[in-house]
């Protein structure tokens, strides 16, 4: 296995990860009870995915 030569220098390792950061997830409106959502999942507020209701939650 081949093995570098030369250490990397702070700018070149912080160059390299400049594109690691974390960005702030997506968030949609649910388009039956308008709370805000996760996209791709079930709502938590009403319980409903893609226009249609799934499970029913206890109000209370």
């Amino acid at each position: 296995m081949a093995l570098p030569k030369r250490r990397h220098s702070h700018r070149r390792t912080r160059i390299r990860r400049s594109h690691d950061a974390l960005g702030a997830p997506t968030i949609s409106t649910c388009a039956a009870c308008g709370e805000p959502k996760l996209p791709h999942r079930l709502c938590p507020g009403c319980g409903a995915y893609k226009g249609r209701s799934v499970i029913k939650l206890n109000e209370g």
